[in-house]
């Protein structure tokens, strides 16, 4: 059934069936978080026979890569939750690589490619384009007596490039062949494997302003130079290079065609399930305990256990305590987790191109101290915004607002933790914090906030504005049960990246692992990397083959 373009669409109109489709007694696999890693690992197990059966909490499958709808039928807005562009999406590209070998095609509007992602700094603008050829170009243009530092910054940005190219050919495994490549034609990314970002950018240059470049799109990862890894701002930086895209539609549209394609091939997708407990027999993950949104507890036998929940809350909460091995119960309470994001959602009067805004998101900056920009726990002051505009970016799709309104997202960094925004651990969970007037009072002052950046930039918005509604990494906790309401999961700092982040293999036989927070990265390609590189485990496990492209 095919409703993306109808201009009633609703990311909830399966929501329904799923909350009411019975709960099977045992399945092959149980998939604990209806995320793009545990959709994508149960669509491609569900493809090779594999039974799985897949619980979320939540009213709507796709974890982050979600929207929610606001107003009736013909005055609907759909914001989108975490995807707001993706890259790579050309005929070879990574994203529809993985889709089609489910024979899912998906359209992907491209972004304007002179400058995808726009930086804004308080005394010049770098619009960022595909390809780095073009991008150093521009660059050493705008900062000719820099060049030497550009070319080392470009050339380690080609050389990551290159050697995960050789990765991915080998499903993600290092081999002799790989470790050759990075010895012999990589000695840079090589030198900076294990580094921050700042160390490599302190190699290239003392300019703050050329630094502030380089580090521009630190909000795809949610972490200052100083933290994190210098390969995986490369791989990030990469991914875009190729092109930035937009789904058509939105970014429900790839959680959907996945949960639609695991029912079709005799999987199920359960809402309003979310999972209480792993259940483990005899030193293995046997099962899940599942308790519906009034209360019905049901237990679910399965062959394996697959978890796409947030890894915290797998260790600490989902697994019984005397399961789980003393290493990783240590390395669990260790983790260190992404910043969080807060999100306004505006439905601004006009057309947004006539206030001068293009087919890109805004990355806009009160100055160049990305270290200052990430240390808000104390004041809980925005000092910057990402600006962006579903209805710019898919133009012929007419439910992301209504008739002759823009919709528009501002989001920026900010700290999850509850006693940041003066609540008690655990409010989430009780939704308490809704009516915690130091709470209302710091959200409202942020999107006041998120409305005076836009409007900034593009003079006349805030005036136009005739829908407002903002989403706080609290509100993220409660819906995906996110630790500190990461989006990004584990940080990607040095010693939580490469081999240091966790496998697709639990610590306990028949558990394995999926998301953000595996070994692939975070983001919409990390994640569903994970979930095709997991389902392969489990394939072996089984015995099974996995079709590949």
């Amino acid at each position: 059934m095919q409703l993306r373009d109808a201009d009633d669409y609703d990311p909830t109109w399966l929501t329904k069936a799923r909350v009411k489709q019975p709960v099977p007694t045992a399945a092959d696999v149980a998939i604990v978080g209806a995320g793009l890693g545990g959709l994508t690992a149960g669509a491609k197990l569900a493809q090779a026979g594999i039974k799985v059966a897949v619980f979320d909490q939540h009213y709507v499958a796709g974890g982050c890569c979600t929207q929610f709808s606001r107003g009736g039928p013909r005055q609907r807005y759909n914001f989108d939750i975490g995807l707001h562009y993706i890259g790579d999406c050309g005929p070879d590209g990574k994203i529809p690589q993985i889709l089609g070998e489910l024979d899912i095609a998906l359209d992907y509007v491209p972004m304007d490619r002179d400058g995808f992602d726009i930086l804004v700094f308080p005394d010049f603008r770098f619009p960022i384009p595909a390809g780095h050829d073009v991008f150093r170009d521009r660059f050493v243009q705008m900062f000719p007596r820099h060049r030497r530092g550009i070319d080392r910054y470009v050339r380690f940005l080609k050389e990551v490039d290159a050697l995960v190219g050789r990765i991915d050919r080998n499903h993600g495994r290092m081999s002799w062949g790989v470790a050759l490549h990075a010895l012999t034609r990589g000695r840079l990314a090589a030198k900076y494997q294990r580094a921050t970002l700042q160390d490599l950018l302190d190699s290239c240059s003392d300019d703050p302003q050329v630094r502030a470049v380089m580090a521009g799109q630190n909000g795809d990862y949610g972490l200052p130079p100083s933290k994190v890894s210098a390969a995986l701002h490369a791989g990030l930086s990469n991914h875009y290079f190729r092109g930035a895209y937009y789904p058509h539609g939105g970014g429900q549209t790839i959680a959907d065609r996945l949960s639609q394609f695991i029912e079709a091939h005799g999987g199920s997708v359960h809402l309003r399930h979310g999972v209480d407990r792993i259940l483990v027999d005899d030193g293995r993950a046997c099962g899940v305990r599942v308790r519906s949104h009034k209360g019905v507890v049901h237990d679910v036998r399965a062959r394996a256990v697959l978890s796409n929940a947030d890894l915290r809350e797998t260790f600490e909460r989902l697994l019984p305590p005397e399961s789980v091995p003393e290493p990783w119960r240590q390395r669990s309470h260790n983790f260190e987790m992404a910043a969080a994001i807060f999100m306004t959602c505006l439905g601004i009067e006009g057309d947004m191109r006539q206030r001068g805004m293009k087919t890109a998101n805004y990355w806009q900056f009160d100055g160049y101290d990305f270290e200052r920009f990430y240390d808000t726990a104390g004041d809980m002051q925005p000092r910057g915004a990402y600006i962006t505009s579903a209805t710019l970016k898919d133009p012929d799709t007419p439910h992301h607002a209504p008739a002759g309104i823009s919709n528009v997202e501002a989001m920026t960094v900010l700290s999850g933790k509850p006693e940041h925004w003066g609540l008690d651990a655990g409010s989430a969970e009780t939704w308490d914090y809704k009516h915690n007037p130091r709470y209302l009072e710091l959200k409202a002052r942020i999107e006041d906030d998120m409305v005076a950046r836009v409007d900034a930039l593009f003079p006349g918005s805030a005036a136009a504005v005739v829908f407002r509604e903002s989403a706080s990494p609290l509100s993220h906790t409660r819906y995906t049960r996110a630790t500190d309401g990461t989006g990004y999961g584990l940080a990607a700092t040095p010693q939580q990246f490469f081999e240091h982040r966790p496998g697709y293999s639990g610590p306990l036989p028949g558990l394995f692992l999926a998301g953000a927070s595996t070994r692939a990265g975070h983001g919409v390609l990390g994640s569903m990397m994970s979930g095709q590189r997991c389902a392969r485990r489990i394939a072996r496990e089984f015995d099974v083959e996995i079709a590949t492209a």
